[in-house]
């Protein structure tokens, strides 16, 4: 928000101030952080650590965790959008319409980029999350309207960033506040976004890695020979030594003198 101060950014065609082009992209940014960046982060490494398949099991359930995900979600976006907002309006922000228009473009956009998240997490390694959540990130920043103009895009370029849901986000936030800016086109791409990426994570989420907590061994011989000694390993071609089997040894009763009892 404070590069709206200094001469970094450019102020595109069709805004009077710097900050009414910065606004409207940072709060896109905030959303897109805390919904796919966060969540998708947080829940991959709890679905990978096998978190979720214990607290399914118990009396929380799954309904009441996806709830508090969804809840913790939307507070976390509630207190951005209080600091952010006057903190816009102070650096001279002055939207031209109400700021409750902007509620159901932050709603669409949590509803994708959550989707989003949710479904990274659902399919992949949390180490894998990891990486591609922070890839897909930094190319819908640089590609979302929100550092630079899509115009300023080569024109193969913007055709495609149009159609991501960064961009449809920032248009979103635009138009809502800002009359005659933004793109009105881009609340159809993010509908669909909104749609379409829940239902997707809906589909394809698994509460549990593929295989694990599973470890088969089978026997494989050290070599020929009636003492060759058996070796276990698994499907990863690891090793492990069985454990010596040892008689157990008896008891003994031993007088030490005296009258037994």
């Amino acid at each position: 928000m404070f590069f709206s101060l200094v001469d970094v950014v450019a102020v595109p065609d069709g805004y009077d101030a710097r900050v009414d082009f910065i606004a409207p992209g940072v709060l896109a940014l905030a959303v897109m952080s805390t919904a796919m960046v966060s969540l998708g982060i947080g829940t991959g490494f709890e679905r990978q650590y096998g978190v979720l398949k214990r607290l399914g099991a118990t009396p929380l359930g799954r309904g009441r965790w996806l709830a508090a995900k969804v809840t913790t979600v939307l507070v976390t976006i509630a207190v951005q959008m209080a600091v952010l907002i006057p903190t816009a309006v102070v650096l001279g922000w002055r939207p031209d319409g109400p700021l409750v228009a902007l509620v159901p473009a932050l709603l669409a956009g949590t509803a994708a980029f959550a989707g989003l998240g949710l479904l990274l997490a659902g399919t992949l390694r949390g180490t894998v999350t990891l990486g591609v959540a922070n890839g897909l990130y930094v190319i819908l920043l640089l590609a979302g309207g929100m550092v630079f103009p899509l115009e300023q895009l080569p024109d193969a370029v913007e055709t495609v960033a149009r159609l991501l849901p960064a961009a449809a986000l920032t248009g979103a936030v635009t138009s809502s506040v800002e009359s005659g800016a933004g793109d009105p086109g881009a609340w159809v791409v993010l509908g669909v976004w909104a749609v379409a990426m829940p239902v997707l994570a809906t589909w394809r989420f698994r509460w549990e890695r593929a295989g694990a907590g599973v470890t088969r061994w089978r026997r494989r011989g050290r070599g020929a020979g009636a003492g060759a000694q058996p070796k276990l390993t698994n499907r990863w071609g690891g090793y492990r030594q069985p454990p010596a089997v040892r008689p157990c040894p008896r008891r003994r009763l031993v007088r030490t003198g005296g009258t037994s009892p």
